[in-house]
């Protein structure tokens, strides 16, 4: 005798049989529900931990102000708040403008100024004189405090006149062409500009040191006279060899002026100097 698919059976004897097929797939089904139980466990599980974790990021955000807006952005500092005293110095500036740097022509003026040592050196220094391309040799050399005695013709009482101090000259040369130029130091400005422009008859020629006498005895030679500040220099040149100059002579009048240009820049130079240092001295 038998029962329906899933119960026992009777086996001989009369003993009870068990179905072990029936069994086998009662304990399938169990293993598949522990199984989805396990695996639905696990992801409610990880449900709430994704949930307590965004809960705590959102209370950071509100309770830390870490984020722009929620309760403690509305307690940040406004600009009013913040404060505007500081430790340091603000930065100052003068109203009053510094001082013009010093006129260098002024300390060459006047004789209170113009404080620097004088000599034939200070003015006509070395043993030649090199402009541009053009190289001249130093000839003799004069210094003396009897200006009318460096001068020919009306020149010397114009000098005196006018307070002249002294006198230095020196000789340059070139190919058979001389030039003297000489510096008449006054002790205002008014005076060395009066008496260049007063001038009349001139410079008395320098020779020697390899220069022989020339512009004497009533040859023709070309003069000038200039001034700048306190000082008034003049020049007197022509041919070694007597010849007359002429205005055709123009390696002459080259020569000359060379030696003019170069008196100047030595006189300016001399302002240069003394402004400079004058700008740059300590101020009690």
């Amino acid at each position: 005798m038998s029962f329906g698919q899933g119960g026992p059976s009777w086996g001989p004897g009369g003993n009870r049989t068990p179905d072990w097929a029936a069994l086998a797939d009662e304990s399938a089904a169990r293993s598949r529900r522990k199984k989805w139980l396990m695996i639905g466990g696990g992801a409610l599980a990880t449900a709430a931990i994704a949930a307590i974790v965004a809960t705590a990021v959102i209370s950071t955000n509100n309770n830390g102000g870490s984020t722009g807006s929620g309760k403690n952005a509305s307690q940040l500092p406004g600009p009013a708040d913040l404060p505007t005293d500081s430790a340091e110095p603000e930065p100052s500036f003068s109203t009053v403008a510094p001082p013009p740097p010093p006129d260098p022509k002024d300390y060459i003026s006047d004789v209170k100024k113009d404080r620097a040592p004088i000599s034939i050196d200070s003015f006509y220094p070395g043993r030649k004189l090199t402009m541009g391309d053009r190289v001249y040799a130093k000839g003799a050399t004069h210094r003396t405090t009897n200006c009318a005695a460096t001068t020919q013709g009306a020149l010397g009482s114009i000098l005196t006149n006018n307070g002249c101090d002294e006198v230095i000259r020196a000789t340059y040369s070139k190919e058979g062409i001389a030039v003297t130029v000489g510096v008449a130091v006054f002790e205002t400005e008014a005076q060395a500009k009066k008496a260049a422009q007063q001038a009349s008859g001139g410079l008395a020629s320098l020779s020697g040191v390899g220069v022989p006498t020339f512009c004497r005895g009533g040859s023709i030679c070309r003069r000038t006279a200039n001034s700048y500040g306190r000082y008034a220099y003049f020049t007197v040149g022509g041919f070694t060899n007597g010849k007359n100059v002429t205005t055709a002579d123009k390696n002459v009048y080259a020569v000359g002026d060379d030696l003019t240009d170069f008196t100047f820049r030595q006189i300016r130079h001399r302002g240069e100097v003394q402004a400079s240092a004058a700008a740059t001295a300590p101020t009690s």
